[in-house]
């Protein structure tokens, strides 16, 4: 009977009440604690190594850092401080007026980005960097969290170790440390598996949906790659414990669409954002090659357009040898040597390239997913080490599929001495520290051998990754006392909404207005909206980027059009009066349509004729004399003065440039190239704005959402704002009209009444609703099952020997 007590020997005192489980050793230090110290210590001891901000003078200021995310957590900074023109739906400052939400959700929609508002606008590249670090601290403690969870009681700070392997690998340290938005991704994949285990135990209903809506906020884009990563982990943990049922599966699927269907407000509008976007590059997918994949599974390797797949030696030995351990069930060995090997093939195969990058080739790094290798190559590490320490002969299996994987890479140009120096000292001492006891002094030894080779692997990594970044991609001066005095400038000369105060050239990053202040033409997203590069290139404008790099366009003209009082030039702030109302009514008639010429094309969106063609190839003397060769690329000379161009077409175009006042009568220009020349003549230019200003709206006022103007009485024609016409806009109740690329409308009631609202804002917000309705139906089914076991446990007893209700309730069944 289960309830009997045998007798007890007359030697051996009876037993008292019996002994407690055994429980868990409390760990001197908690394992997410550590894993997130080793992380920080790493990173940050690595940028001491290399002398990069903020630990010396090599800066960080590379690539899309600093055109876009360290601009964007700046902008960011202004509106949580109640200072940015604009509001979560529309920027004023960038592009002449721009949607925000999808640069939101795109890059700012992280839960650590408001962290920024803590430090003072002039140190924002301090904030970035904080963040950047603190992200990969708690991507370490995410990753330890769920090993423990996963694993057994004791081997905590193996748990550390290979939490803090994660976030340390070649993809964080060489990838994510400049996206910062990335490494929200890096974060989500341990979470996200976390959410399978709770689906897989039925448990946490309500919780579940909910860290995967917060995963799919903070980065869509990683959280995507970490939802495929986490749906693979599942079906193995599901078929590795005899649990592989299809209610898991559905729960699965139930739980991601309710989670990404709560975040689908700002997920929705951010797909709008990339259908309206100007395209980017489009590139064919060409696999890395063999060797210098298996070259970056080491340290202190480093390229641009191969899989950083990295991570402490550690990984590699004990999922290797997961695979010769004989007290491991076959099934649980090849189904996690498999999944790792078909997450590296599939990376290889243009197919299933395309599946991990949402179905398009990425601009850039071609292997942005490599984390989710990392990510299962620890789960099958620490698969290995939840049933003990590797035998020797287990270790020894371990240690030649690390040497395989060595000497299949030492073709590779990517290789250097460092690499192999210290993956060879981190493979002895990681298996010397496993053939250790694991207790007392030798337990302590062999922490120090594993912790001293992650840092050291890692931290050295780092700084290689910091020098050839600076070495090889696009690099932009960082935030200093310059920046500061011309932010100072732009602000003091700041009008707006009377006029705009352009943040002008030379250009600091791709979103000066964001960073400087003002409000300007410069604009680089991925959402950067087809119309707005359309009306800047028909209008002279140039760009980087395949035209998603806006430049700001110094040109009399289009300031005038665009209503820019003020604007940066030549180390100064440069006030004009000959700029117009940010509303003006124009005759009735049809819109401008655009040709080729960017002379005609301004002169018929202003409505009149202010260039001169020139004579013999020389402007007339007191013209200004413009230049367009967008795709030329050197030094025009006019007298004295010289002009660098930077086009060469399709990445770079280069803008309208003016080479100069005509001083010397019959003086040409020196081109680098064929262009077009144009004469402006200012009192022409003067004339025509006051003829237009005599049209103008006689009130204008913006909000962080929409633009009213109050119209001359007795206005006819079209009333034309001085913003592009991207989707969004609506006037007066109805949609608005193009003309010329800016937002029109009919000028007959007097006022203007314009909003703006993000394309797919209204069905995000639906299917929020209804994510919330459906979380709200999961609560109360959980409800009732708990209602009716709580009702059935007091009056319930044991019938015939079976066991209680009360019993059937704790093991949940």
């Amino acid at each position: 009977m289960p309830n009997a007590t045998r007798p007890q020997p007359p030697s051996v005192r009876p037993a008292g009440p019996p002994p407690p489980p055994p429980s868990r050793a409390p760990a001197p230090v908690p394992a997410p604690a550590l894993a997130a110290l080793l992380s920080v210590l790493a990173v940050c001891g690595g940028d001491a190594v290399a002398r990069v901000f903020p630990f010396g003078p090599r800066h960080r200021a590379v690539n899309d850092l600093a055109n876009q995310f360290v601009p964007f957590h700046a902008h960011l900074w202004d509106l949580l401080h109640g200072r940015a023109d604009g509001g979560l739906l529309l920027d004023w400052q960038s592009g002449w007026g721009t949607s925000f939400l999808p640069d939101y959700g795109t890059y700012l929609s992280s839960p650590f980005a408001p962290l920024v508002a803590l430090f003072p606008r002039g140190d924002i590249e301090y904030a970035v960097y904080g963040i950047t670090v603190l992200k990969t601290a708690v991507a370490a403690a995410a990753m330890t969290f769920l090993l423990r969870r996963t694993g057994p009681e004791g081997r905590w700070w193996w748990a550390a170790v290979l939490g803090a392997s994660y976030a340390l690998c070649g993809w964080s340290l060489a990838e994510g440390t400049y996206n910062t938005m990335w490494l929200d991704g890096l974060i989500a994949f341990p979470l996200l598996c976390l959410v399978g285990e709770w689906v897989r135990e039925g448990r946490r209903p309500l919780l579940g949906p909910l860290v995967v809506a917060v995963c799919w906020l903070a980065n869509f884009y990683t959280a995507y790659m970490a939802t495929l990563g986490a749906a693979l982990v599942l079906l193995v943990r599901l078929a590795v414990t005899d649990s592989f049922r299809w209610r898991p599966l559905l729960r699965a699927a139930l739980t991601t669409v309710l989670g990404t269907g709560l975040a689908a407000p700002v997920l929705v509008p951010v797909l709008l954002g990339s259908r309206h976007a100007h395209p980017g590059v489009v590139r064919d997918f060409a696999p890395a090659a063999g060797t210098d994949f298996l070259a970056r599974l080491l340290p202190v390797t480093y390229s641009f357009a191969t899989p950083a797949a990295f991570v402490c030696t550690a990984v590699p030995l004990l999922a290797g040898a997961l695979l010769f351990r004989r007290d491991a069930p076959g099934r649980e060995r090849w189904l996690w040597g498999g999944l790792c090997a078909a997450v590296a093939l599939s990376m290889q195969w243009g197919p299933t390239h395309l599946v991990w990058h949402v179905f398009a080739t990425p601009n850039g790094s071609p292997y942005r997913q490599t984390f989710v290798l990392s990510g299962v190559l620890v789960l099958a590490a620490w698969t290995g080490l939840a049933r003990g320490l590797p035998d020797r002969r287990s270790l020894l299996g371990g240690a030649a599929v690390v040497l395989a994987l060595t000497a299949g890479a030492l073709p590779s140009p990517l290789l250097t001495p460092w690499s192999l120096l210290l993956a060879g000292v981190g493979l002895a001492a990681v298996a010397g520290a496993l053939l250790l006891p694991g207790r007392g002094r030798y337990g302590v030894l062999a922490a120090l051998l594993v912790t001293g080779t992650l840092v050291g692997q890692a931290a050295a990594t780092t700084a290689h990754a910091d020098r050839e970044r600076l070495a090889r991609l696009d690099d932009y001066p960082p935030w200093g006392a310059e920046h500061e005095r011309r932010a100072a400038a732009l602000a003091a000369a700041d009008g707006w909404p009377a006029y705009r105060t352009d943040s002008g050239l030379p250009r600091v990053a791709g979103n000066d207005p964001l960073l400087l202040g003002g409000q300007g033409a410069a604009y680089y997203s991925s959402h950067t909206p087809a119309v707005l590069t359309e009306t800047l290139a028909a209008l002279g404008g140039g760009w980087t980027s395949r035209g998603r790099n806006l430049l700001s366009l110094d040109n009399p003209v289009t300031d005038a059009l665009f209503g820019v009082g003020a604007r940066w030039r030549d180390g100064e702030v440069v006030r004009t009066d000959a700029h117009l109302p940010l509303v003006t009514v124009r005759p009735p008639g049809p819109p401008p349509v655009y040709g080729p010429s960017p002379f005609r094309n301004q002169e018929l969106l202003l409505g009149a004729r202010v260039y001169e063609p020139p004579h013999a190839g020389a402007c007339r003397v007191g013209t200004e004399v413009f230049l367009w060769s967008p795709d030329a690329t050197g030094t025009a000379v006019l007298g004295a003065r010289k002009t660098h161009l930077l086009g060469g077409g399709p990445k770079r175009r280069a803008a309208l440039t003016s080479l100069g006042v005509q001083r010397v009568p019959g003086l040409k220009p020196d081109l680098p190239a064929p262009g077009e020349l144009g004469c402006l003549d200012h009192g022409r230019l003067r004339a025509a704005v006051t003829a237009l200003r005599a049209r103008a709206a006689t009130s204008v006022r913006v909000t962080s959402s929409g633009i009213r103007a109050t119209l001359p009485p007795g206005a006819t024609g079209t009333a034309v704002v001085a913003a592009p016409h991207i989707a969004g806009w609506h006037c007066d109740g109805a949609d608005p009209t193009s003309y010329g690329g800016l937002l029109a409308v009919p000028a007959g009631n007097g006022e203007l009444s314009c909003a703006f609202r993000p394309p797919g804002l209204r069905a995000g917000l639906a299917a929020g609703a209804l994510a919330a309705l459906g979380l709200a139906g999961v609560a109360v089914a959980g409800r009732r099952p708990r209602q009716d076991r709580a009702i059935a446990s007091p009056t319930a007893a044991p019938v015939g020997g079976t066991t209680s209700a009360v019993s059937r309730s704790a093991d949940g069944r």
